[in-house]
């Protein structure tokens, strides 16, 4: 499975137990000539808020994916601030991220 589908099966999943947001990072131009910036770099690709309200956030990979540092590095302040932080190579491991069980 590639990380786009990946990352829409994980959001799907968690959706039915409260708020999930997908986080794009970089910037892009946009047609009128002006840049949006998105999420700062290594920011997760999933950032869900749980019913109880503790942030978590996810960074999916394939089986053969790897950290940048950045993104380890954004992970890493997350669990500084009490947050749920860490990889999912799959559904189940952003569950268990999330603290939830199905």
């Amino acid at each position: 499975m590639n990380e786009s589908r990946l990352i829409y099966e994980i959001m799907r999943e968690l959706g039915k137990y409260s708020a999930v947001y997908r986080c794009n990072s970089g910037s892009a131009a946009l047609p009128n000539g002006k840049r949006f910036n998105g999420m700062p770099k290594g920011f997760a690709d999933v950032m869900f808020i749980r019913a109880d309200g503790r942030a978590c956030f996810v960074e999916v990979k394939t089986d053969k994916g790897r950290l940048s540092e950045a993104q380890a590095r954004f992970l890493e302040r997350m669990r500084g601030l009490n947050a749920r932080a860490g990889v999912a190579r799959s559904v189940d491991d952003a569950l268990r991220i999330c603290e939830i069980e199905p």
